[in-house]
């Protein structure tokens, strides 16, 4: 273990190992043009159009975990960028559908690649990406992930502690 960590908490391991990971996703995806954020909707974008979808700006948030307002921002210079196209939705004209470009699925499936290989790397100690260790590790962080965090409870504690 990391000189240092032996006594940290859970939460400050998540928060370091996630600056770890979007700072080398940064770095890796720099020549191709695109931050981490930008890959996260692109990456996410292209499993959705690989399956038939084009999501709305909306959806896409949703599935990111991402602000619809970033999402928004994120694909107004992606489209910029001539990666993304985004439509009015035919059935709800407040909506926006994304969907890549040729470009955009190029750009995509390079990226994906580079990141798969980052992925092998960080998951090594576990025994690699396909390793039981790694599949167990991520159906704990898919159960964290689904674990509820109500803030105004948590505030609520806080008062009661403070009283």
């Amino acid at each position: 273990m990391s000189q240092g960590l032996e006594k940290a908490t859970p939460g400050f391991l998540v928060w370091r190992l996630s600056m770890k990971w979007r700072v080398a996703v940064d770095r890796a995806v720099a020549p191709l043009g695109l931050t981490h954020a930008q890959y996260s909707l692109v990456a996410s974008l292209y499993g959705m159009q690989g399956g038939g979808e084009r999501p709305s700006q909306r959806r896409l948030a949703d599935h990111t975990g991402l602000e619809p307002l970033y999402v928004s921002k994120l694909a107004r210079a992606l489209e910029t960028a001539g990666l993304l196209e985004r439509t009015r939705d035919p059935r709800d004209p407040r909506a926006v559908q994304l969907a890549l470009t040729e470009q955009g699925q190029e750009v995509t499936a390079r990226a994906i690649k580079v990141v798969h290989g980052l992925l092998q790397q960080l998951l090594g100690p576990l025994g690699g990406l396909d390793s039981p260790r790694a599949r167990e590790f991520s159906r704990d962080l898919a159960t964290l992930l689904d674990a509820p965090l109500d803030h105004a409870a948590m505030d609520s504690e806080s008062d009661k502690e403070q009283s």
